[in-house]
């Protein structure tokens, strides 16, 4: 059976398990042989990433027709107005590609956050806010692009969701197993038993990343 483990990835930690220079790597948080990263996560980026031994399994996490909604937290240096966050929802044309229109609002900061070492930049005279951006896909650096361009930079970047899996309850560097939905099961393994009716795997961590507010 595939495995598939859910991280939290702390800032500052690279998305691989080897770095010929001695910086941070997932294997200084991940004791399991024989599992890579299905897609990446920035080294200045925080937040949940999806680790599998099963190639088969990553192609699909990646496939457009399984595409899986990423959900961030953004720290940004400003004040978002309408304007702002209108654009983000719509698409932004960042110059080598217009990003799709994805979901953009303004919350409070979650008072479940952890503190980032090292510390944000802080500066009186700046006010920071935070955003949820929910995307279907994955540039290069495309949450900072995006807000880049509106005019809030990003001061700190958190992945909280990837589809129905969450990052609930897991402090920086820690990590559980889970289940693999059914919708990204091989074929023979969702293959119907005749006579039976197929059923669906659980659902994961009933709950939303924690602290989230509709």
């Amino acid at each position: 059976m595939s495995r598939v483990i859910l991280l939290n990835k702390p800032y500052g930690v690279l998305c691989q398990f080897s770095d010929d220079l001695g910086r941070a790597t997932l294997k200084d948080h991940v004791d399991v042989p024989g599992v890579y990263a299905a897609g990446r996560l920035d080294t200045d980026s925080e937040g949940l990433l999806l680790l599998t031994d099963d190639g088969a399994l990553q192609h699909r996490i990646a496939d457009p027709r399984h595409k899986q909604p990423k959900t961030y937290l953004v720290q940004v240096e400003g004040e978002p107005s309408d304007v702002a966050l209108a654009q983000l929802r719509a698409g932004v044309d960042l110059g080598d590609f217009v990003t799709m229109p994805c979901q953009a609002r303004e919350l409070a900061e979650p008072d479940w956050l952890w503190p980032r070492d090292p510390p944000v930049r802080f500066r009186k005279t700046v006010p920071t806010a935070w955003l949820e951006i929910v995307l279907r896909e994955g540039k290069n650096r495309q949450v900072r692009r995006m807000t880049a361009k509106v005019g809030l930079p990003t001061l700190r970047l958190i992945r909280v969701a990837i589809g129905d899996w969450s990052l609930s309850g897991l402090q920086p560097g820690q990590w559980r197993e889970t289940e693999v939905p059914s919708a990204l099961r091989s074929p023979a393994a969702v293959r119907s038993v005749p006579g039976q009716r197929q059923r669906s795997a659980p659902r994961q961590e009933g709950a939303r990343w924690a602290g989230r507010k509709r």
